[in-house]
């Protein structure tokens, strides 16, 4: 069965920080247009990307290395936000919710989401 397709909206916050907002599956065939929307996002000079998960029903390794490396491409920090149960949970036993700066799942995770 072929994967959803992954949506990215993009919100340019302020100078320097972006939202972008994630809706479908983030997996083998999506995970390289999160990798470009970032990119391009850090060329144009913003440097803290704030990742809205709400829309995301499914997160596989693919997508995982996908956050590994808009990660490592910037400057500044990578947080996700908005992050369902299942995903929270891989991002949890991978130790990228900490990398990510995940805010914990008690917590308002959809504060300061654009």
């Amino acid at each position: 069965m072929p994967s959803q397709l992954l949506t990215i909206e993009v919100d340019r916050l302020d100078a320097g920080r972006a939202c972008l907002r994630l809706t479908g599956e983030l997996d083998f065939d999506t995970a390289p247009d999160l990798v470009a929307a970032a990119a391009e996002l850090r060329r144009d000079g913003y440097q803290e990307l704030l990742l809205d998960f709400a829309g995301v029903a499914l997160c596989d390794s693919s997508g995982l290395s996908a956050l590994l490396v808009v990660h490592r491409a910037g400057a500044g920090p990578v947080r996700l936000a908005r992050v369902n149960p299942q995903v929270r949970q891989l991002l949890d036993r991978t130790g990228l919710a900490e990398l990510l700066a995940v805010p914990p799942a008690e917590t308002g995770e959809a504060r300061e989401v654009g």
